[in-house]
């Protein structure tokens, strides 16, 4: 379910944005978060990972919440399951996030219309890295 243009509004969110924080991202490298992880962070992108049962990974310090990183955040790229998206998405708007990514599978309605009220903007159920290769 996609709220933005892929062709407009999501190549220019993807241009302007630089720095992506990946709420989920695994340190198992067969796991798709950490391949999106790589290919974000080869693609230029400041990563960074967010996930509370880890201290580094793919080299980069991780973050236990989006609430502990020291920089604005740009887009807040969510690897987890949708019942689990509203209080990501809550310390996303407290952090004042650009946009919210929801991975390919994850849809939350109420989580989205809950960051467009404040502001961000909303990509659900999409491939961030499928999107980037094949717009930028």
């Amino acid at each position: 379910m996609l709220q933005l243009n892929p062709h407009a509004e999501i190549g220019s969110l993807l241009r302007q944005a630089r720095t992506i924080a990946i709420v989920g991202l695994s340190p198992k490298a067969d796991r798709p978060s950490h391949m999106v992880g790589r290919y974000l962070l080869d693609a230029g992108y400041s990563l960074f990972p967010v996930n509370p049962g880890q201290s580094e990974i793919l080299g980069l310090k991780c973050y236990p919440d989006l609430v502990s990183i020291p920089v604005h955040i740009d887009i807040v790229d969510i690897f987890r399951r949708s019942e689990d998206v509203y209080p990501i998405v809550e310390e996303a708007v407290k952090i004042g996030a650009g946009a919210i990514w929801m991975q390919l599978g994850i849809v939350n309605q109420e989580a989205a219309e809950f960051a467009r009220r404040h502001g961000l903007q909303i990509v659900m159920d999409r491939c961030i890295k499928v999107d980037h290769s094949a717009l930028l």
